[in-house]
């Protein structure tokens, strides 16, 4: 099984310059997930619902650890 490397997308993305550069990131990574058998996709998205979550519990964590020293 393949390994993606989700993260390198997240943060191009989050460093693109324009909405459009953005939107070709995106595009890229269908293109990967277009690309791929059908076998190596249920992993892909796997993987990529594993990344999402942990990414928002991330976020999540961050958010309150600076909304509680704001108040």
């Amino acid at each position: 099984m393949t390994t993606y490397d989700f993260r390198s997308y997240h943060t191009r993305s989050i460093n693109a310059a324009t909405a459009d550069e953005r939107a070709a990131i995106n595009q890229e990574l269908k293109e990967l997930y277009n690309s791929l058998p059908d076998t190596e996709k249920e992993a892909f998205n796997q993987q990529l619902q594993t990344f999402l979550a942990r990414e928002v519990g991330r976020l999540k964590s961050d958010y309150e650890s600076v909304k509680g020293g704001m108040q």
